[in-house]
């Protein structure tokens, strides 16, 4: 279902992080890639609003949920504008990925106790 346009807003996805947003994030050894480009809020929908030029706004902050993720203008596909995850450019990628690799780890930890126990 389409959201409901205010007059001059811009329709907008929210989309995972390529590689000119991630180039520079940190990634914890041994997780993948997939986990650095994924950002907590992809995939959601909304609208943006234009500046008095016409330009829409090149980076994208939650203040109401959270405001160290950002997510930046990566053009427009139609009429829709394209923000992806900034994991460089946001302040809490590092703590989501400390916490990731914690449940990596934990997971790996279990696998290998599921391995060990006989049958």
């Amino acid at each position: 279902m389409a959201a409901t346009l205010l007059r001059g807003e811009v329709a907008c996805v929210l989309q995972a992080a390529e590689y000119l947003q991630y180039k520079d994030a940190y990634r914890p050894p041994g997780i993948p890639l997939h986990e650095v480009r994924r950002g907590p809020y992809d995939g959601q929908r909304g609208a943006v609003c234009p500046d008095a030029n016409g330009d829409l706004p090149r980076l994208l902050a939650f203040p109401a949920h959270d405001p160290r993720i950002t997510y930046e203008y990566d053009g427009m596909k139609g009429t829709t504008a394209v923000y992806r995850y900034a994991p460089a450019l946001s302040p809490a990628h590092r703590p989501l990925m400390d916490a990731v690799a914690e449940q990596y780890a934990e997971h790996a930890a279990a696998q290998a106790a599921k391995k060990g126990q006989p049958r």
